[in-house]
């Protein structure tokens, strides 16, 4: 049944632009019938399934609780304490930490254990009978020289202040290493090749 209109239609058409062709002549070309246009002029577009994107209702009370739980964040965040940069000449490397023994202590008969016990305890006491010789010592000298310059202060002023100054000849020591070549004063060290391995720390 569709085919039989399509034919029908066809055959109408037809017959209605054969006339105007006719009139025209040569110039049919100029004016074109709107139910026969060129298949170049016809246009397609792609078919819009999609639906305009609904905007999504924000609910104010909702912003507000994500408002008050990144403010949460932020106070703890203030509260913490800044990191310090570590230190890394002192700080002990892990290897160094390991107290494995790669060799085992050997064994000492029972005589020498105790012989080495008994010398390293002789070896504390005579240090400690020296150091508490020394400090003896110390405070004596110090002992006369406060009674010295007590003496001094009562005989005369002047020398009492001339004893308190230091004496810049007391030692007169000075000392220049040797070298084995005579240094040259024009020369500039070169710094090396050298990977610069600092971390950098950001706060």
């Amino acid at each position: 049944m569709a085919v039989a209109l399509s034919r029908c239609l066809c055959r109408v058409l037809t017959r209605q632009a054969a006339p105007s062709s006719f009139l025209l002549g040569g110039h049919h070309h100029a004016v074109q019938s709107p139910w026969f246009a060129p298949a170049m002029t016809l246009k397609t577009s792609a078919p819009l399934r999609a639906e305009p994107k609904k905007k999504k209702k924000v609910d104010p009370r909702r912003e507000q609780v994500i408002r008050d739980r990144l403010k949460k964040k932020l106070k703890k965040l203030e509260k913490v304490p800044p990191e310090l940069i570590p230190i890394e000449d002192l700080i002990i490397p892990t290897k160094c930490l390991d107290e494995t023994r790669e060799r085992s202590a050997p064994r000492l008969p029972f005589e020498e254990s105790e012989g080495r016990a008994l010398l390293l305890k002789e070896w504390s006491r005579y240090k400690q009978e020296q150091h508490m010789a020394e400090v003896q010592a110390v405070e004596l000298a110090l002992d006369a020289q406060r009674e010295a310059l007590e003496e001094l202060k009562l005989e005369s002023e002047e020398l009492y202040q001339a004893a308190l100054k230091p004496d810049p000849l007391l030692f007169p020591f000075t000392h220049k290493g040797p070298t084995y070549t005579p240094p040259k004063t024009d020369y500039e060290a070169p710094d090396g090749k050298y990977n610069d391995i600092t971390k950098v720390y950001t706060q």
